[in-house]
């Protein structure tokens, strides 16, 4: 053989040498035997050129057998398909003519190892035999008969099968086309060059299939695989196409072994069953390991808890349900897009034992399919196995529905034949039959074709494949559904580049057309965070965001802007209501009413004053400071409208000019007169001569003095820090969002206020201390006692104002208590003044105007002198009757 001789070649398949000669008892078994159709194992078909066929016709074998159970299905359907096809491409006049297809059709027995040694019958044809050492007894040359050469082999099903027989095949040249191997691996064209398929890697599949788990709302997923390149491949590649795209998480990942020992599966299903929540389970696994799945999770008692995605394998077949339908109810499975090949279901349900014996295989099929013998020593008495009478038809006495990848296996044996015939044409043009460059054919030259091929499948699908070899991804998606007792596979979507499901189409065991759950973890409320799982995105806690925080998205709380909180679901933030004294409130009855009752007193004096201005009692009491005084008061019970007033810039304003000047006038006054009447009789002790400053002029002057001084500190305090008003959100900010109040106020803080009011209650003081050091003064004298009642009561108030004012700064109820409470104050001590310096003169003037007449007139020194001696006694003015020292000396202290 041309190019196959030499050292680099015989090294290359050293290792097939060797292991060739392990079999070296089976291998001659088939030489020099090309006529001879029915081998062990395999099925021959003479032609021109050989095709080798790879189909698991039976099933893995147990206890060191290498094949067991016949599959009618998944193997002699598949088979026949392949036989099928041969007969159509062998019966067209245009494609391939006067060359005949023949065939070579092993059974894998589905395993892998078992695959590789019936494959190797493939490759005999490849091997140089040395003949040197044969010697013939007539003393010729030994007539050594070369097996038949296999240009191409259609197969394997499994992917494990075909990647184990791909690597003997690319050594030889061999092109392969597969009808089921799915496994992703080999798109590896560096690994499986020779390797082609008809159906799409389970690349596509994979992504499919995280398509539909996206689309059910799944997140949570557990994966099945068999161990093997097709289900570890598999679950390999789903998992990272959702690792890709996101959403979806892996629960648990568990493997089946490949020899799996007894409890195993039990062993499977416990496991899953520690994620419980993980109800979807993802399956690639051949349809043994399915079955025995679905019998596991049916003895314990788990019907109804997972919901099955099967990948390929399982498809639309019945072998891996029957009579497991209930626990396999809802089951999601994908298949690549096929269509039912009418012209096979004709071909195969004519076949019968007389005119299909080029099958080695079909008597144990028939046997299988119409539950008889055909041997009357294989009946055994008393059984209820009949005899077969060769009568029998399928589909008719025994059901039948086509194998879901008889299609692909009619499209790999087509594909061949076009890359043999376009071969033909390019290499043999216009001759009939094989021409010497195809004889024998170049396997390298024929894969360049496989792979150029392009032509409308059996089902009329277009056949092609990219440059690794393997066909677009088009996909039927099916669901499992029991509907009054029977059981079918229903399409309810497909996959082509994207998923189309129809969701309304599906049907779920226990809850009809609602969405079954697969996921970790509820949804989170409105209002929650999301607190990932380590290592687990899909798994979570749920956080509810606290205090002042509403939820950003679904990861972060943040806290509101100061004037805002949370709304009722905490998905964002509102303005926080701001309040204010109004005037109806229950806080500002009290206050009103005491300034209302004070201001309509205090003008019913001034207007007695002024009515009887020139009288005894008016003079005696100081008119003008009396007037000054009682415009103090005034203004006192006027503040308690500004503090009840909206906050604003006029209002602010002026409330910090007129909270403290009502009372410094007030206080100005007063202690005017007691410390004039302190030096008036301080100074007669010493001498008979009048003090400096004692005339009203002099009075007023030092009263408006005082009082200036407050309004300069007022004027700075403009200067430094202008009126405006605020929102304070601090003073009610609750733990409770929802009792959270902004205060529209004055910006006037407590220290503030304290320095506003501080002078005042300098002046109350120092009023105060003249009052007791002119309390042995007799009252008929002069207004020292009243004066020193009224300081002695003030400060009372005012002492139980501190506490109740700052004690009350952390409540709640802050604005209407300190409000409150202030202009209280401020209204008793303007009462307290107006009570006991004028409602007795007031009453006097009114109702006993007999007293307020003229005395006579002395000088000051005789009335100053009088005083002072009448302090030495303990006479109480039985000397002058109705005051009339006290009278001379406030007339004469009023003279100019």
């Amino acid at each position: 053989m041309p190019g196959k001789t030499g050292w680099g070649w015989w090294w290359a398949r050293l290792p097939l040498c060797l292991l060739l000669s392990l079999y070296g008892p089976w291998v001659p078994s088939s030489l020099g035997k090309p006529k001879s159709h029915p081998h062990m194992n395999s099925i021959r078909i003479d032609g021109d050129i050989t095709l080798g066929g790879l189909f698991p016709v039976h099933g893995r074998g147990a206890e060191g057998k290498a094949c067991g159970e016949l599959k009618k299905e998944k193997g002699i359907h598949r088979l026949e398909a392949m036989l099928f096809a041969l007969d159509r491409i062998n019966n067209d006049p245009d494609l391939l003519p006067n060359v005949t297809l023949g065939a070579r059709i092993l059974d894998t027995c589905s395993r892998d190892t078992h695959a590789l040694e019936q494959s190797l019958t493939f490759v005999q044809a490849l091997i140089e035999k040395d003949g040197t050492e044969v010697r013939c007894g007539s003393g010729g040359p030994p007539i050594i008969t070369k097996p038949e050469r296999v240009v191409g082999v259609i197969g394997a099903s499994g992917s494990s099968v075909s990647i184990m027989v791909a690597n003997i095949l690319r050594l030889f040249k061999i092109p392969q086309i597969s009808y089921a191997s799915t496994a992703p691996d080999l798109s590896d064209n560096s690994r499986y060059d020779f390797f082609s398929r008809v159906v799409p890697s389970d690349t596509y599949q994979a992504q499919a299939m995280v398509d539909i788990v996206r689309a059910l709302k799944w997140n949570y997923v557990s994966t099945l695989a068999s161990e093997g390149s097709y289900g570890e491949s598999g679950v390999e590649a789903f998992i990272q196409k959702s690792r890709e795209d996101g959403g979806v998480c892996i629960a648990q990942s568990v493997k089946i072994p490949r020899e799996p020992k007894p409890g195993e599966f039990d062993k499977i299903i416990r496991r899953l069953l520690e994620t419980s929540n993980a109800r979807a389970v993802i399956i690639f696994a051949n349809e043994d390991d399915i079955r025995r799945v679905l019998e596991a999770a049916r003895k314990a008692n788990q019907t109804g808890h997972f919901f099955w995605m099967g990948s390929d394998s399982w498809g639309s077949k019945s072998a891996p349900v029957l009579h497991l339908e209930e626990v396999a109810e809802g089951a999601v499975t994908i298949l690549p897009k096929r269509m039912s090949v009418r012209g096979f279901d004709r071909y195969f349900s004519s076949r019968t034992l007389d005119n299909n014996r080029r099958n080695i295989w079909f008597a144990e099929f028939w046997e299988d399919n119409f539950h008889c013998k055909l041997s009357r020593h294989a009946l055994k008495k008393g059984s209820h196995v009949k005899k077969c009478t060769n009568r029998e038809r399928i589909g008719q006495d025994s059901a039948y529905e086509q194998e879901g990848k008889v299609q692909f296996v009619i499209d790999a044996v087509y594909a061949m034949g076009h890359a043999l015939h376009a071969m033909h044409r390019d290499l043999c043009p216009g001759r009939v039959g094989l021409c010497p460059r195809m004889d024998p054919v170049d396997g390298t030259q024929l894969l360049k074709y496989i792979r150029n091929v392009n032509f409308s499948g059996i089902a009329g699908n277009p056949v092609t494949f990219n440059e690794n070899g393997d066909a677009p991804g088009r996909y039927d998606i099916y669901q499992y559904q029991l509907r009054n007792g029977s059981a079918e596979y229903k399409v309810i979507g497909s996959w082509t580049d994207h998923l189309h499901l129809r969701i309304e189409r599906m049907h779920w065991p226990g809850s009809g057309q609602q969405l079954p759950r697969s996921i970790c973890s509820l949804p989170c409320q409105p209002g929650e965070r999301k607190k990932t799982v380590k290592g687990i995105p899909c798994c979570w806690h749920c956080e509810p965001c606290t205090g002042y925080q509403y939820q950003v998205d679904r990861y972060t709380c943040k806290t509101c802007p100061y004037d805002m909180r949370p709304t009722e679901n905490r998905t964002g933030c509102r303005p926080i209501p701001i309040i204010k004294l109004e005037w109806d409130s229950p806080w500002a009855v009290l206050p009103l009413f005491l300034a209302v009752v004070g201001i309509a007193a205090t003008l019913f004096v001034v207007v007695t004053f002024v009515r009887y201005n020139d009288t005894p009692i008016v003079k005696a009491s100081g008119r003008e400071l009396s007037y000054v005084l009682l415009a103090g008061i005034f203004l006192c019970y006027a503040t308690t409208f500004l503090m009840i007033a909206e906050p604003d810039l006029g209002t602010c304003s002026l409330r910090r000019i007129f909270l403290g000047l009502g009372m410094s006038i007030s206080y100005a006054a007063l202690l005017t007169k007691t410390n004039r009447i302190y030096r008036i009789f301080e100074q007669g002790k010493r001498s008979v001569s009048a003090p400096r400053f004692i005339s009203p002029a002099s009075q007023l002057a030092i009263t408006f003095s005082l009082i200036s001084l407050q309004l300069l500190g007022i004027c700075v305090w403009f200067v430094v820090d202008p009126s405006h008003s605020v929102v304070d959100f601090q003073d009610q900010r609750t733990l409770d969002p929802r009792f959270a109040r902004g205060v529209l106020k004055c910006d006037i803080s407590d220290l503030s206020l304290i320095c506003l009011l501080g002078y005042s209650m300098l002046l109350m003081v120092t009023c105060t201390v003249y009052a007791i050091k002119t309390r042995g003064v007799p009252e008929t004298f002069n207004e020292a006692k009243p004066i020193g009642f009224t300081m002695y009561t003030t400060c009372i108030v005012w002492l139980a104002f501190i506490p109740i004012f700052f004690g009350t700064s952390q409540s709640a109820d802050k604005l209407y208590i300190q409000t409150t409470t202030l202009t209280v104050s401020v209204s008793l001590s303007a009462s307290v003044s107006l009570g006991m310096l004028y409602m007795p003169k007031v009453y006097i003037i009114l109702f006993h105007p007999e007293q307020n007449v003229p005395k006579r007139k002395r000088s000051l020194k005789a009335v100053v002198t009088a005083a002072t001696m009448s302090n030495k006694f303990t006479q109480k003015g039985s000397f002058r009757p109705n005051g009339e020292a006290k009278s001379e000396l406030c007339e004469n202290l009023e003279t100019p």
